[in-house]
């Protein structure tokens, strides 16, 4: 229930807090700051650290087990949860 969309080059990819792909400047330009930044605080209080920006890309290196992965992925959920909780779809601040 998150407007959200991940775009990703290679081993580059970032979450853009927007309904739809955002597909250029003017669309990503309307992308919602304030769930990013209750995304980005719930992944650091997860110990994941990601840009403090959404305009800023996240790298995946052969450094990262599976196990990082997978930890990066249930951290998310949990991020993503906070956030749909803290913008109740009624909230219509998006």
């Amino acid at each position: 229930g998150v407007p959200v969309s991940v775009h990703r080059v290679g081993s580059l990819l970032t979450a853009i807090f927007l309904a739809g792909p955002g597909r250029g400047f003017a669309d990503v330009r309307r992308a919602d700051t304030k769930r990013y930044a209750v995304f980005f605080n719930a992944m650091l209080d997860r110990g994941i650290y990601l840009a403090p920006s959404q305009f800023e890309a996240a790298f995946v290196s052969l450094a990262h087990a599976d196990a990082d992965i997978d930890a990066t992925v249930e951290a998310a959920r949990e991020a993503l949860a906070e956030v749909a909780r803290a913008f109740p779809p009624s909230d219509s601040s998006a």
